[in-house]
């Protein structure tokens, strides 16, 4: 006879216990248990209280516990309504706005007897019953934990809600699936076979998860995002507002009620400014460099007719010429607005590094080729000419910002990568584990994009110069145009040219955490796998990366997104780039929107007369019935407010809820890469007291550790 002393720890999250009664199973290589429930008095599956272990209370060493709290330090700088993230080990709970950051448990054990050994136990089967009398509720358990007299416990992570009507398979915590029995893989197999399907809602775009409702999609996978919110009074109220702007002193008053004390008044103050308005594509943009390349003094004349009479070629020679290139709108159908025709450009714009390491635009033309009806707008013509032509530039950068670098890049792939993960990784792979803390909340944002701000009748719909028919065109022409390099930070800067600019805080600062957290999963994957030929033999992970290259990336070759892995470092590569696209990507593209689009005409999402085929007729007051009208203008700020705003009770990128590892040599990393953030983040504050407007976008106690918003 064997004795089995079975753990259940009940998560702290918010209403995670219930009056039910746990039953259980254990299965090992040699046996399947008869089903044990746990009916004894005072053995309650409560949440939040202290861990307890044979009547003593239970702690972690800073060494084998890496956590998370939140909370300021005596000095330190704030933002996000005085949020400071702090990274460390720590002995016991702490709280921040009511919520519990470390995680805590109470522990329910019980004696389990068998007649025969079941040899390593592989599998944990765990269901609920309701207790008569006693309101049904889910159950939210965070792992089941089982000794043997004088032997290691073994560990079976959960983190799932439990309720009577199924039961759930817990695998065995070690990730190490080399060790594992093909018993253990055809049940994997078994299990996988429940996972979540693909839908394919447009050609040419990314495939999405199979689902249309949260109710589909199930608790494990549903929140509520909860934040200190953006005042939206002062925006409400002018839905039936359908006409032009009378004055830009109305567009003011309206910034002035709605302008929090942050970067917006930058962008407002700055936006007629030469440099300011185009170096924010670079700089300040919620659009980070992606559309801009250098190019050699030959190229950039002949796209555009200019001569050395209205600019000096040998400037142009002694500066890096850039050139940002919106080619990828043109022929991109426009919406209608109010019931009025909206347009689109696709222009060119060239700029000009100064000694001072400015960059400079220098020559806008609005259309791809060059004709007597295309002027090159430039810096010596009329103050409305020059800033229309800016204006079209900034709408243009709108479209591509908010469905390539936003909505594909980090919420249609990062959807796609949870989908693949929940099809072919199962719990206890290593990569699920890794992997799942910055995927799990994509699944339902998208699911409600998808019915609101991308339906019919949403903002895109109403509001926004490409509309739905444009919109879908845009997200598959970038999609031909993905490379996988352009995903992968260091290579994208270095293609572009751009990784060399002083003032491209976007890629100073995103090169340091995409170093931060390369270190962490090479560190990680070495663990788990100790040579090549253990991540060619993975059969999961080849599945894995499969799927994704044909559902997320569509098969396409030219795309160069791997198919299979070889070595290791294939591996390391494309999980630092899921990663860093579902963290840091994500918050420099997304929490800058409202600080520099509050100022309309800084970025204005629809234009309504076409661009100008000529230069020197127009007027500042001509601008006012190009811009946006009322309505449309504060639809588009409302729905900016709502997705720039943090949740109060976000995690920060390297903290978890619930520690996703049990081995000591992966909680020694994680530790490791937070002391790696905590520095990055000191030393970026420290640059940014220096700077007239500073960058913190990628500060990583302000970088969410999922796409949630």
């Amino acid at each position: 006879m064997a004795e089995y002393t079975v753990t259940l720890v009940t998560s702290d999250l918010p209403k995670s216990g219930t009056f039910s009664t746990a039953l259980l199973t254990l299965i090992g290589t040699e046996g399947t248990s008869e089903e044990f429930k746990l009916d004894t008095p005072h053995q309650n599956l409560c949440p939040g209280s202290a861990r307890r272990r044979e009547g003593r209370e239970e702690t972690t060493s800073d060494k084998t516990r890496p956590t998370c709290h939140l909370g300021r330090p005596e000095g330190a700088s704030t933002d996000r309504d005085g949020l400071h993230a702090h990274l460390e080990g720590h002995k016991e709970r702490r709280l921040w706005r009511g919520v519990l950051l470390l995680p805590s448990h109470l522990c329910a054990r019980l004696l389990m007897s068998v007649v025969s050994p079941l040899g390593r136990l592989v599998l944990v089967r765990l269901h609920t019953e309701s207790r008569p009398g006693f309101p049904e509720l889910a159950w939210h358990c965070r792992e089941v934990r089982v000794e043997l007299p004088g032997g290691p416990a073994q560990h079976f992570p959960c983190m799932k809600w439990i309720s009577s009507v199924d039961s759930v398979e817990l695998w065995e915590g070690e990730g190490t699936w080399t060790k594992t029995s093909t018993f253990t893989h055809k049940s994997r197999r078994q299990d996988m076979c429940e996972a979540a399907g693909w839908r394919t809602i447009n050609e040419g775009l990314p495939r999405c998860v199979d689902m249309t409702s949260l109710e589909q999609l199930g608790p494990d996978f549903r929140y509520t995002r909860s934040g200190p919110g953006f005042s939206s009074h002062y925006l409400r109220g002018f839905a039936e507002r359908c006409e032009s702007w009378k004055s830009f002193e109305e567009i003011e008053t309206l910034f002035i009620f709605n302008c929090p004390p942050s970067r917006a008044a930058h962008a407002q103050v700055a936006w007629t400014h030469v440099s300011r308005t185009l170096q924010k594509i670079l700089r300040l943009s919620t659009d980070p460099q992606q559309r801009v390349s250098c190019v050699c003094v030959s190229v950039s004349l002949s796209l555009f007719p200019v001569t050395s009479s209205v600019v000096s070629v040998s400037r142009l020679q002694r500066g890096t010429i850039f050139l940002a290139d919106y080619e990828i709108l043109e022929g991109v159908p426009a919406n209608l607005v109010n019931g009025q025709q909206q347009h689109l450009a696709a222009p060119l714009c060239l700029l000009y590094r100064n000694q001072q390491g400015e960059l400079l635009p220098i020559a806008i033309q609005l259309k791809q080729n060059p004709g007597p009806d295309n002027p090159v707008f430039l810096p010596s013509d009329s103050e409305a000419d020059w800033l229309l032509a800016k204006i079209w530039v900034r709408n243009s950068d709108f479209q591509c910002h908010q469905l390539g670098s936003h909505y594909l890049k980090t919420h249609m792939l990062g959807e796609a990568y949870c989908v693949a993960t929940l099809r072919h990784l199962p719990g206890p792979h290593p990569l699920h584990k890794l992997l799942m803390p910055h995927l799990q909340t994509t699944l339902q944002i998208n699911i409600q994009a998808r019915a609101s701000l991308l339906a019919k009748g949403g903002v895109f719909d109403k509001s926004i110069s490409c509309g739905l028919d444009g919109a879908v065109a845009l997200i598959h022409r970038a999609m031909q145009r993905l490379r996988y390099s352009a995903l992968c930070l260091p290579e994208d800067l270095r293609e572009r040219g751009v990784d060399s600019l002083d003032n491209n805080y976007f890629g100073r600062d995103g090169l340091r955490v995409w170093g931060a957290i390369h270190r962490f999963v090479e560190g990680l994957l070495q663990f788990f796998y100790p040579s090549d030929s253990a991540v060619q033999q993975d059969s999961e992970l080849q599945s894995w990366i499969t799927d994704i290259f044909q559902h997320a990336f569509l098969g396409l070759q030219q795309t160069g997104f791997p198919q299979s892995f070889q070595n290791r470092a294939e591996l390391v590569k494309f999980v630092t780039m899921v990663i860093f696209s579902c963290t840091a990507l994500h918050a420099a593209v997304n929490f800058s929107q409202l600080d520099f689009n509050l100022w309309m005409p800084n970025c204005p999402a629809s234009l309504r007369q076409p661009p100008p085929s000529s230069k020197g007729s127009l007027t500042l007051q001509d601008l006012l019935h190009r811009l946006p009208e009322v309505n449309s203008t504060c639809s588009v700020l409302l729905t900016l407010a709502m997705l720039s705003q943090p949740s109060s009770d976000y995690i920060p990128l390297g903290c978890y809820r619930d520690p996703p590892f049990t081995e000591e040599t992966p909680r020694n990393l994680v530790s490791e890469f937070q002391a790696a953030l905590r520095t990055l983040g000191a030393e970026i504050d420290d640059r940014n007291a220096g700077l007239e407007l500073p960058y913190r976008y990628l500060r990583p106690d302000l970088i969410e550790n999922s796409v949630s918003i």
